[in-house]
């Protein structure tokens, strides 16, 4: 490749742009405030078609290349300017970037698109793409960007740039820089006032999603280098695409420390990809296959509803209650807010307490991969600053870094061996758990983290279950903490032989290879993504409202449990009855509709009365293990009716 001026390309580079960016560039002119930093997005895809020879020199000289297309991009703003109309007056402005957008581009490679424990030498000075979570947000500082020096012997003047490398710092040239007919040769300078161009400055860390890391691997993280524009659009927990330009960064100096680089990644553009809508795309077909299959059980409504409750955990045999408060657990209700601002919260939380072998665990494992956002932690291993938010110091300044219950915001926290946590880490659940708030003062850091999750945890009794004594005295769990779950399940191991005749002929039918048939027909057993996409769909579509026959039926529930609370006071407060509303609108929307009826109610309070194994006033729920699937459940709804 011939060396050529890099300026010669500002020309082509500000035609492009004026050809194809125009609107961005209008819209960019006709904006009030001149001292601003604008981004303009430029598609790496659309580049390489129009002016593959502009795209190669970008992609393998960012350094040089960025900078020359931000000067085009101030030209091409100019032009745009002297076109505009005199009655839509536009301002110009001074700072825009070029922000390169590589989604659909051959950049989307291996080689160009490593995950970050890859990163190597080979892939600094390139364009590179890099894909993670964002983990610690630093604060966003000013930072300076260029200054200028005067020679005092020829009288010219430079621009000089903090190095990245060498941790910001402006070092002078020894003689003057500036190329004449002869060189001046000068070695003092002066610094000429008010030539100071300052810029914002954050940096973040992200580090390799766990999803698609091998067996044995261990996360490997990066820092970000975010300025001007870029700042403060992704907050911790965050998932993100970075484009940027990979360089090093000289450790600080330490007494008796070996210097080394670290490698950093200045950013270029930064795309928030939110998993939610990246994920689950959900077609016009497959709203219409749910609205057939609701349609095809209309006269029976209750084994639709069995038909999709098979596809949750399909691999453990019956546990029909347990399936039922799972997916009821993962739909949740209708956060309402009144008036003064009081939020009642909308997500459910479910606690499984069970002998060991009874398919907790498994249960877990499946919702996780169900909710669009989850984390798993179990109790022995996390400390109440793991769970919430942990005060990290780094390079003198202290900074906060997000826990288990703020990365599983708006998804799900699942927690196994739940009692084994330490008693003050689990007071440290009780505000995420009921408010939905963490609040947080530590090192002099006093703030509040929003954590709208679904707390799912999973506990062994304590020594022998004694279905004589409360729930607080089996699970050693406080009574404030029991109160904020909406279903507790107790499974208890009993022995029955013709159980576990059927148990066993179940799993050894599992492990036979020829078995397994993949057709996709809904109504004998939903594949997990439909699944998901089902209860994706029916979160943001359906808004349920209690109907007068559902509010009767709740109602009288709750006030003859509080007449007859004298065993299990822990369990009946007034957090119950929201629980009985959330529990009967997550059903209405399991049902795919959005009125609450007598039937949801009725499915709720069984839902709570299984949970109340001590004081059950419907006495003939039996034991939650030993549910299954009815092969008649509406004829044997009659007396609902």
């Amino acid at each position: 490749m011939e060396m050529e001026d890099p300026a010669s390309w500002k020309k082509p580079m500000a035609s492009y742009l004026v050809r194809y960016h125009s609107d961005q560039l209008r819209s960019i002119a006709s904006s009030p405030d001149s001292n601003l930093h604008f981004p303009l997005y430029v598609d790496f895809a659309e580049l390489m078609e129009d002016d593959p020879r502009t795209a190669r020199l970008l992609f393998a000289q960012p350094n040089t290349y960025l900078q020359v297309f931000d000067d085009a991009a101030l030209w091409a703003h100019k032009i745009i300017l002297e076109d505009m109309a005199d009655d839509k007056k536009g301002i110009e402005k001074k700072f825009i970037h070029v922000r390169i957008n590589v989604s659909g581009s051959p950049l989307e490679c291996p080689e160009t698109f490593p995950s970050i424990g890859r990163v190597r030498v080979q892939h600094r000075g390139i364009l590179l793409t890099l894909k993670g979570i964002v983990i610690r947000s630093g604060a966003i500082k000013m930072h300076e960007g260029e200054r200028k020096y005067m020679c005092q012997k020829c009288k010219n003047s430079f621009t000089v740039y903090p190095e990245v490398e060498a941790r910001n710092s402006i070092s002078l040239p020894s003689i003057c820089p500036i190329q004449k007919s002869k060189p001046c040769g000068g070695t003092k300078f002066q610094y000429v006032e008010n030539t100071i161009v300052c810029h914002d400055y954050q940096e973040i860390k992200i580090q390799e999603s766990t999803q698609v890391l091998g067996v044995g691997a261990i996360p490997r993280s990066i820092l970000v280098i975010l300025k001007d524009d870029l700042v403060d659009v992704v907050k911790a927990g965050d998932d993100v695409i970075v484009t940027g330009l990979l360089t090093a960064k000289w450790s600080p100096e330490l007494k008796d420390v070996r210097c080394d680089l670290d490698p950093v990644l200045i950013a270029n553009n930064v795309r928030r990809i939110n998993e939610l809508k990246s994920e689950i795309d959900i077609s016009d077909d497959i709203v219409m296959k749910f609205k057939q299959f609701w349609v095809h059980f209309k006269d029976a409504p209750l084994k639709g509803r069995n038909a999709i409750l098979r596809g949750i955990c399909p691999q453990i045999f019956g546990l029909f209650t347990v399936k039922l408060a799972v997916a009821l657990t993962l739909i949740g209700g209708v956060q309402h807010v009144d008036a003064s601002g009081t939020r009642v919260r909308g997500e459910s939380h479910l606690l499984l307490v069970g002998d060991p072998g009874t398919g907790k665990s498994q249960f877990l494992k499946f919702a996780a991969k169900l909710s669009n956002r989850s984390v798993i932690t179990t109790g022995l291993g996390s400390t109440s600053a793991g769970l919430t938010v942990t005060a990290v110091k780094d390079g003198g300044e202290w900074m906060l870094e997000a826990g288990a219950l703020v990365l599983a915001d708006g998804g799900l926290c699942c927690i196994d061996e739940f009692d084994s946590m330490r008693e003050h880490d689990r007071a440290t659940i009780h505000e995420a758990m009921e408010q939905q708030t963490i609040s947080v003062a530590k090192a002099g850091l006093v703030t509040t983290l929003s954590t709208r999750t679904t707390v799912f945890g999973a506990t062994n009794p304590k020594g022998q279950y004694d279905p004589d004594q409360p729930l607080s005295v089996n699970t050693t769990l406080s009574g404030p903490l029991l109160s904020r779950f909406d279903i507790v399940l107790v499974l208890l191991d009993t022995k029955n032989p013709e159980w576990d005749a059927v148990v066993s002929s179940h799993i050894l039918s599992e492990a036979e290879p020829d078995r397994t048939n993949n057709d996709e027909d809904l109504a004998n057993i939903w594949p997990l993504s439909t699944l998901k996409r089902y209860i994706h769909y029916v979160k943001e579509t359906f808004r349920p409202v209690l109907s007068r026959e559902a509010e009767i039926v709740i109602s009288s529930y709750y006030q003859l449990q509080r007449k007859s609370a004298t065993h299990n006071a822990a369990r009946t407060t007034v957090r119950m009855l929201e629980s009985l509303i959330r529990l009967a609108q997550a059903h209405a929307r399991l049902m795919f509709r959005n009125e609450v009826t007598r039937l949801d109610a009725i499915t709720a309070i069984l839902c709570i009365e299984s949970s109340m194994t001590t004081s059950a006033i419907v006495d003939c729920i039996g034991n939650a293990l030993h549910s299954n699937f009815t092969d008649n459940p509406d004829q044997e709804c009659i007396l609902a009716k």
